[in-house]
């Protein structure tokens, strides 16, 4: 186990939430901040407003019980050029946080990173283990007590998506093997630089939880299909030396295993999507199960959500299954809505509506999409039994 994980707290064979972050039901701020392969640098944090009005979209958590949130810091208006630190980009996050009484699990690196920067060079891992090792600083030195950080959001995700098939920065195809090191490396060297500066800061790695099978029965495919989907655990497995044990991985770089799941995360090999009604479609009780017993970790669904009118129904079949997961005993401890705000689409700038709220007004008022709101109070209120708390005592 991680040497900075507790025992997990159990009543009757049942797990019991509630002992490592400040509320069960999270809310996550989008704060992707890549270049696309054309060029053009995202900014989420700056595109939904969050940026700008942190502390009114935390003021507006209250009413949810919501008292943890995912947030990120911007790497490429940090350090803009080498060794260099410009913290006023996070001080508005950091604040709202602070006055708000709210807990943050800080995103070091959301695939974006400095211009200057060879992302397949020595020079990336040390330059990331360093700022990694200065924001921590900064941080403590600003207050912030027992933090906890995910150095390399989606290592799996980002090593396809920037390393295989050449969509983000750096662009590349026929590579991501090759990328998904650098970024173990870069996750483990964070890790080592943060320890060092703060010995009680924790860590949630965050990966993609999918489910892969074949349309055909025909053995090869369905050996193809399971190898494919075996593929998932490649990066956590690389992080505690299972896997490429060269790279420096070990047990203890584990701590809260965060798990990214949208209804998009089961398809057929080489093929679509599997739909929700599908015989072929796997629980994500069934999954969650999964994780849990190949690497002892306590889980946190850290991303999920979906657009438009499928959000009330998708978050229903989410609580449903996490409570199925509590009631095996699976350590689950919390569920992250994300993204928590409407957002423009990454390649197009389409208007997505997958969060809670909208997007702000000329005061940073934002509208609310009702439904949801009913629907997660109603999640807050189903978990507070499990979680032993009243989810309006904060």
């Amino acid at each position: 186990m991680s040497q900075a994980e507790p025992a997990l707290p159990v009543q009757g064979g049942r797990h019991v939430p509630g002992r490592i972050f400040s509320s069960f039901l999270m809310a996550g701020y989008e704060c992707a901040a890549h270049r696309r392969a054309d060029g053009q640098r995202l900014d989420l944090l700056a595109s939904t407003g969050h940026a700008a009005w942190a502390t009114q979209d935390y003021q507006q958590l209250a009413a949810l019980g919501i008292r943890c949130v995912r947030d990120g810091l911007r790497w490429h208006l940090i350090e803009r050029q080498a060794g260099r630190y410009d913290w006023r980009s996070l001080r508005p996050q950091l604040g709202a946080a602070q006055a708000c009484g709210v807990q943050v699990i800080w995103d070091l690196c959301h695939y974006g990173y400095p211009d200057d920067l060879d992302i397949w060079r020595p020079a990336f891992v040390e330059r990331f283990a360093r700022y990694a090792g200065a924001a921590a600083r900064w941080l403590r030195e600003e207050g912030i007590a027992a933090p906890f950080y995910t150095p390399v959001n989606e290592i799996s995700y980002w090593s396809w998506a920037g390393g295989e098939v050449g969509g983000i920065r750096p662009a590349a195809q026929g590579r991501g093997d090759e990328l998904k090191h650098q970024l173990v490396r870069a996750s483990i060297a964070a890790i080592e630089a943060i320890r060092e500066v703060d010995p009680g800061a924790r860590f949630m790695q965050c990966e993609p939880l999918v489910n892969v099978v074949s349309a055909s029965r025909r053995a090869e495919r369905v050996a193809a299909a399971e190898a494919y989907r075996q593929a998932q655990f490649q990066a956590l497995d690389m992080l505690t030396g299972r896997r490429w044990p060269g790279l420096g991985g070990r047990e203890d770089y584990l701590d809260v295993l965060g798990v990214n799941y949208y209804p998009a995360n089961q398809w057929y090999f080489q093929g679509p999507r599997i739909s929700p009604d599908s015989a072929d479609f796997r629980p994500l009780v069934g999954m969650l199960s999964e994780v849990y017993q190949r690497y002892q970790r306590p889980l946190l669904l850290s991303e999920t959500g979906t657009e438009g009118e499928q959000r009330v129904p998708w978050l229903n079949y989410i609580v449903d299954q996490l409570q199925l997961a509590l009631a095996r005993g699976v350590p689950v401890e919390g569920l992250c809505w994300y993204p928590f705000l409407d957002y423009p689409g990454w390649d197009n700038d389409r208007y997505c509506a997958a969060g809670l709220f909208g997007y702000p007004d000329a005061q940073g008022q934002r509208p609310v999409h009702r439904p949801l709101q009913v629907a997660m109070q109603a999640a807050a209120a189903r978990f507070a039994p499990a979680t032993g708390r009243d989810r309006d005592e904060h």
